[in-house]
């Protein structure tokens, strides 16, 4: 493929970045950072951590774009994308990406220590290979398999300032494990045409879509009891519990609007709240961390 014009834009490079889902994960790998000390991380590792997960996240995303290429270009959703509107070449797709993330290992080995960068470059190819080449369109159980590596970013985070793989970190990357099903599927069943005309065998179309409100149901259940776990393990107080109950319900609720509705808006009404959630949650989090309310 060749792209349409001989100047390319930086604008297309930064599509390729798919920047709302790098500011996702650049938030909660700071979340994080954050909840690892008592205090304010160090400066450096805090920088340097956010600036290499933040590039490695984005080389991950480029090469989601080259890799699903023809896919992209079959689906509504994704056909203006860069490279199947030919303002990008493949070439110029995966220079772009390797290069970045090059960099972004570069930082993190150097600038912060050599495990994150060990942890980030494992998400990386957990997200662009492992789920993209091969789980994608394998199972429909993909993105839940899948979603360890999408979860990473505050286990990330927190080895960043730290050095060490804590078992609050790992509360963290649960939540979101637990968190990116329901909040997949109910996209995927908005779209589920489109993913099945490219063969894709997400769980709406290989089980249907009831079935799938059901899972969706089901986990939103299995999230609300997980993210309990912060405040009963002592990791988190007051304020977060009542965020994660009140947050959580409501949720649950978006779940259960679905099973009766059944309309592709209550759908995406889902999906969008479900980014919500897990930035208030998040947020829940770092407030209580930083003005702990106690029982007495």
């Amino acid at each position: 493929m060749t792209a349409k014009t001989t100047k390319v834009s930086w604008k297309n490079y930064l599509a390729l970045c798919k920047l709302r889902v790098v500011a996702l994960i650049v938030f909660t790998a700071i979340v994080g950072m954050l909840l690892a000390v008592p205090g304010m991380p160090p400066m450096a590792e805090f920088l340097y951590g956010s600036i290499g997960i933040a590039l490695a996240a984005a080389s991950a995303a480029a090469i989601n774009h080259f890799i699903d290429q023809k896919a992209d270009a079959e689906m509504a959703r994704t056909r203006n994308r860069p490279l199947p509107k030919g303002e990008l070449t493949s070439r110029h797709v995966l220079t772009f990406a390797l290069s970045i993330g090059a960099i972004a290992m570069v930082i993190l080995m150097l600038k912060v220590n050599v495990l994150t960068a060990f942890l980030t470059f494992l998400s990386l190819i957990g997200y662009a290979i492992v789920y993209t080449v091969y789980l994608k369109k394998m199972t429909p159980q993909n993105i839940v398999i899948g979603g360890a590596a999408g979860a990473a970013p505050p286990v990330l985070g927190w080895v960043a300032v730290t050095g060490e793989i804590h078992p609050h970190a790992l509360l963290l990357l649960l939540i979101i494990f637990v968190w990116t099903p329901p909040h997949f599927w109910a996209l995927a069943i908005a779209r589920r045409e489109e993913y099945a005309k490219v063969a894709i065998p997400m769980l709406p179309v290989t089980h249907g879509v009831e079935f799938t409100r059901l899972q969706i149901l089901l986990y939103t259940i299995l999230l609300l009891i997980s993210t309990l776990l912060p405040y009963l393990t002592g990791m988190s107080g007051l304020i977060y519990l009542a965020s994660a109950l009140v947050l959580g319900l409501i949720f649950v609720y978006f779940a259960i609007q679905m099973m009766c509705r059944k309309d592709n808006k209550t759908a995406m009404k889902t999906f969008g709240y479900s980014i919500v959630y897990l930035m208030l949650i998040f947020a829940a989090l770092l407030v209580d961390h930083y003005l702990p309310l106690s029982l007495s």
